[in-house]
Protein backbone atom coordinates (compact mmCIF):
# COMPACT_ATOMS: atom_id res chain seq x y z
CA UNK A 1 0.00 0.00 0.00
CA UNK A 2 1.17 3.73 -0.81
CA UNK A 3 0.50 5.12 2.29
CA UNK A 4 2.07 8.54 1.11
CA UNK A 5 -0.29 8.34 -2.01
CA UNK A 6 -2.85 8.15 0.28
CA UNK A 7 -2.31 10.92 2.53
CA UNK A 8 -2.28 13.44 0.19
CA UNK A 9 -6.22 12.87 -0.82
CA UNK A 10 -8.35 15.25 0.48
CA UNK A 11 -11.66 14.30 2.51
CA UNK A 12 -14.44 13.39 -0.07
CA UNK A 13 -17.35 15.85 2.50
CA UNK A 14 -17.02 19.15 4.22
CA UNK A 15 -18.94 17.83 7.31
CA UNK A 16 -15.77 16.83 9.10
CA UNK A 17 -16.32 15.44 13.02
CA UNK A 18 -20.12 15.28 12.17
CA UNK A 19 -20.32 12.19 13.49
CA UNK A 20 -20.14 13.30 16.93
CA UNK A 21 -22.95 15.71 16.88
CA UNK A 22 -25.84 16.05 15.21
CA UNK A 23 -25.78 14.39 11.28
CA UNK A 24 -25.94 16.39 8.50
CA UNK A 25 -28.49 16.92 5.63
CA UNK A 26 -28.63 15.53 2.28
CA UNK A 27 -27.23 11.72 3.43
CA UNK A 28 -28.61 8.47 4.69
CA UNK A 29 -28.20 8.05 8.33
CA UNK A 30 -27.09 5.10 10.43
CA UNK A 31 -26.97 5.29 14.01
CA UNK A 32 -27.30 1.74 16.04
CA UNK A 33 -25.90 0.27 18.80
CA UNK A 34 -26.24 -3.08 20.38
CA UNK A 35 -25.32 -4.57 23.91
CA UNK A 36 -22.37 -6.77 23.92
CA UNK A 37 -21.49 -7.01 27.29
CA UNK A 38 -21.14 -6.44 31.74
CA UNK A 39 -18.58 -4.53 33.38
CA UNK A 40 -15.19 -2.61 33.24
CA UNK A 41 -12.77 -5.89 32.59
CA UNK A 42 -15.44 -6.55 29.03
CA UNK A 43 -15.88 -2.73 28.41
CA UNK A 44 -11.40 -2.96 28.49
CA UNK A 45 -12.00 -5.90 26.34
CA UNK A 46 -14.04 -4.75 23.46
CA UNK A 47 -12.20 -1.37 23.55
CA UNK A 48 -8.69 -2.89 22.80
CA UNK A 49 -10.21 -4.51 19.60
CA UNK A 50 -12.11 -1.85 18.43
CA UNK A 51 -8.78 0.25 18.48
CA UNK A 52 -6.88 -2.09 17.04
CA UNK A 53 -9.18 -2.53 13.81
CA UNK A 54 -11.14 -5.71 15.00
CA UNK A 55 -14.52 -4.81 14.49
CA UNK A 56 -13.74 -4.15 10.40
CA UNK A 57 -11.90 -7.68 10.44
CA UNK A 58 -14.37 -9.81 12.53
CA UNK A 59 -17.19 -8.34 10.23
CA UNK A 60 -15.25 -9.58 7.38
CA UNK A 61 -13.89 -6.62 6.33
CA UNK A 62 -10.42 -6.39 4.63
CA UNK A 63 -8.24 -3.56 5.04
CA UNK A 64 -5.03 -2.48 5.52
CA UNK A 65 -3.62 -0.03 7.90
CA UNK A 66 -1.44 2.57 7.96
CA UNK A 67 -0.83 1.96 12.05
CA UNK A 68 -1.75 -1.08 14.11
CA UNK A 69 -4.04 1.18 16.39
CA UNK A 70 -6.73 3.87 15.18
CA UNK A 71 -5.14 7.30 16.03
CA UNK A 72 -5.90 10.89 14.08
CA UNK A 73 -4.42 10.93 10.83
CA UNK A 74 -4.72 6.88 10.20
CA UNK A 75 -4.93 5.77 6.79
CA UNK A 76 -7.42 2.89 5.77
CA UNK A 77 -7.53 1.19 2.34
CA UNK A 78 -10.87 -0.95 2.38
CA UNK A 79 -11.15 -3.74 -0.36
CA UNK A 80 -14.88 -5.17 -0.50
CA UNK A 81 -14.80 -7.71 -3.51
CA UNK A 82 -12.86 -6.04 -6.09
CA UNK A 83 -13.11 -2.77 -5.32
CA UNK A 84 -10.90 -0.90 -2.69
CA UNK A 85 -11.75 2.85 -1.17
CA UNK A 86 -9.65 4.53 1.02
CA UNK A 87 -10.98 6.62 4.01
CA UNK A 88 -8.58 8.37 7.08
CA UNK A 89 -9.40 8.90 11.05
CA UNK A 90 -11.08 11.92 11.67
CA UNK A 91 -11.06 11.84 15.17
CA UNK A 92 -10.54 9.11 18.49
CA UNK A 93 -12.99 9.59 21.65
CA UNK A 94 -10.71 8.01 24.44
CA UNK A 95 -12.83 8.67 27.80
CA UNK A 96 -12.65 6.64 31.18
CA UNK A 97 -16.28 4.99 30.19
CA UNK A 98 -16.39 5.63 25.99
CA UNK A 99 -13.48 4.76 23.36
CA UNK A 100 -13.90 5.08 19.57
CA UNK A 101 -12.78 6.64 16.47
CA UNK A 102 -14.64 7.94 13.23
CA UNK A 103 -12.90 7.53 9.52
CA UNK A 104 -14.09 10.01 6.87
CA UNK A 105 -13.75 9.07 3.33
CA UNK A 106 -11.08 10.14 0.66
CA UNK A 107 -11.59 11.31 -2.64
CA UNK A 108 -12.16 8.39 -4.99
CA UNK A 109 -14.32 6.53 -2.45
CA UNK A 110 -17.65 5.29 -3.77
CA UNK A 111 -19.24 6.88 -1.17
CA UNK A 112 -18.97 10.38 0.73
CA UNK A 113 -19.20 10.51 4.31
CA UNK A 114 -18.20 9.77 8.16
CA UNK A 115 -18.40 6.55 10.08
CA UNK A 116 -18.19 6.03 14.14
CA UNK A 117 -16.95 3.19 15.93
CA UNK A 118 -17.37 3.50 19.58
CA UNK A 119 -17.78 1.01 22.63
CA UNK A 120 -19.37 2.86 26.03
CA UNK A 121 -19.53 1.79 29.52
CA UNK A 122 -22.71 3.02 30.70
CA UNK A 123 -23.37 3.21 34.56
CA UNK A 124 -25.55 0.24 35.10
CA UNK A 125 -22.37 -1.62 33.49
CA UNK A 126 -23.99 -2.87 30.21
CA UNK A 127 -21.24 -2.23 27.52
CA UNK A 128 -22.70 -1.20 24.38
CA UNK A 129 -20.88 -1.40 20.68
CA UNK A 130 -22.21 1.76 18.77
CA UNK A 131 -21.71 2.79 14.79
CA UNK A 132 -22.70 6.62 13.74
CA UNK A 133 -22.81 7.24 10.25
CA UNK A 134 -23.97 9.55 7.30
CA UNK A 135 -23.11 8.84 3.45
CA UNK A 136 -24.37 9.22 -0.06
CA UNK A 137 -22.91 8.14 -3.48
CA UNK A 138 -20.01 9.68 -4.38
CA UNK A 139 -19.45 7.70 -7.77
CA UNK A 140 -21.87 8.10 -10.66
CA UNK A 141 -21.82 4.41 -10.38
CA UNK A 142 -22.67 4.25 -6.87
CA UNK A 143 -25.35 6.76 -7.75
CA UNK A 144 -26.99 4.39 -10.06
CA UNK A 145 -27.00 1.37 -7.52
CA UNK A 146 -27.61 3.58 -4.23
CA UNK A 147 -30.05 1.07 -3.50
CA UNK A 148 -28.07 -1.66 -3.50
CA UNK A 149 -25.49 0.30 -1.29
CA UNK A 150 -27.59 1.52 1.85
CA UNK A 151 -28.55 -2.75 1.79
CA UNK A 152 -25.12 -3.56 1.59
CA UNK A 153 -24.26 -0.38 4.69
CA UNK A 154 -26.99 -1.91 6.23
CA UNK A 155 -26.13 -5.82 6.59
CA UNK A 156 -21.95 -4.75 7.20
CA UNK A 157 -23.24 -2.16 10.13
CA UNK A 158 -24.93 -5.79 11.67
CA UNK A 159 -22.05 -7.60 11.03
CA UNK A 160 -20.04 -4.53 12.83
CA UNK A 161 -22.47 -5.18 16.22
CA UNK A 162 -22.18 -8.31 16.38
CA UNK A 163 -17.66 -7.86 15.39
CA UNK A 164 -16.72 -7.32 18.84
CA UNK A 165 -16.41 -9.75 21.74
CA UNK A 166 -16.38 -8.90 25.47
CA UNK A 167 -14.87 -12.36 26.16
CA UNK A 168 -11.07 -13.14 26.91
Amino acid sequence: MNWEQLARRRLSYPEIGATAGPLPDGYHHIRRERAIGLGEQAFRRAAAQLMAWEIQRRAGIRIDTSTPTAVPGSLVSIRLGPLRAACKVIYVTDEPHRQGFAYGTLDGHPESGEEYFGVRLDPDGTVYAEIVAFSRPARWWSKAGAWVATRVQKRITDRYLAALSTRP
